[in-house]
């Protein structure tokens, strides 16, 4: 079983530090929720776990299975098996879905040889794929994210996740600007990807996508830390009550 271990992570933007301290592990087959208010570092946190240059680790360290990956770019770590949804995936006009997907689908699943897999093998996996999430055949041929609604651009991720089979999945705020029926689409397509041989990282501000996503575990980030963790009834709690209440614990890990 793989492990994703985040090791007392400091990480700045701009010269100012955001992370203060992150200890945080998630092992394949769980699924872990990460909430917080705005200004708390979650999609801090995000970026730099896959390497996003503008995001300079400046203590502790992250690794998968034991190997540290804070040296290494956006690409090789996509390689040791990360894989992250962006909260505002951006649109690439004159390149159609299909020729992105295949093109990430070899970055990722070239051999030892820099063998990539063949067109039969890339088309037999995403019909596989497309089946599952009931994706249809004309989303292959559209731009990528190009006039796409925001449900259409996040069933796009998970369409990605799917064929890249990663060993951890980070999700930044998935469920940000969709409606409740979109919401729930992409929720569906999480819970039928999620199994064994994935660990998800679900990071957002509310509690409804957990109500489709169920979490194993439930962390809050605050003021660049994780102050509290426990299971699903520390997201109600937060529901609840807000984020107030955790002026009150800044600073401690539970």
């Amino acid at each position: 079983m793989a492990r994703l271990e985040i090791r007392d992570l400091h990480a700045s933007v701009e010269g100012r530090e955001i992370l203060n301290g992150v200890n945080l592990i998630v092992n394949q087959g769980e699924i872990h929720a990460l909430m917080g208010p705005n200004g708390s570092g979650k999609s801090t946190l995000a970026n730099t776990l896959l390497g996003h240059p503008k995001y300079k680790v400046t203590g502790g360290d992250i690794l998968v299975d034991g190997e540290s990956i804070v040296g290494l770019t956006p690409d090789k770590r996509a390689k040791k098996g990360l894989f992250l949804a962006f909260q505002y995936p951006v649109s690439v006009p004159g390149v159609t879905m299909f020729s992105f997907l295949r093109a990430a689908y070899n970055a990722v699943h070239t051999d030892e040889k820099n063998q990539a897999p063949t067109l039969f093998e890339f088309r037999e996996e995403m019909n596989e794929k497309m089946k599952l999430l009931g994706v249809d055949e004309s989303f292959m041929h559209r731009y990528l994210n190009e006039g796409f609604s925001g449900g259409e651009k996040k069933r796009a991720e998970i369409l990605q996740l799917a064929l890249l089979k990663p060993k951890f999945a980070v999700l930044d705020e998935t469920d940000s600007g969709l409606d409740i029926d979109a919401l729930r689409v992409v929720a569906e397509g999480v819970s039928k990807i999620a199994g064994s041989d994935l660990g998800v990282l679900v990071i957002t501000h509310y509690q409804r996508i957990l109500k489709y996503i169920k979490p194993t575990f439930v962390h809050v980030l605050y003021e660049g830390r994780i102050t509290a963790s426990g299971g699903e009834e520390l997201s109600l709690k937060l529901e609840e009550k807000g984020y107030g209440w955790l002026k009150e614990q800044a600073g401690v890990v539970s």
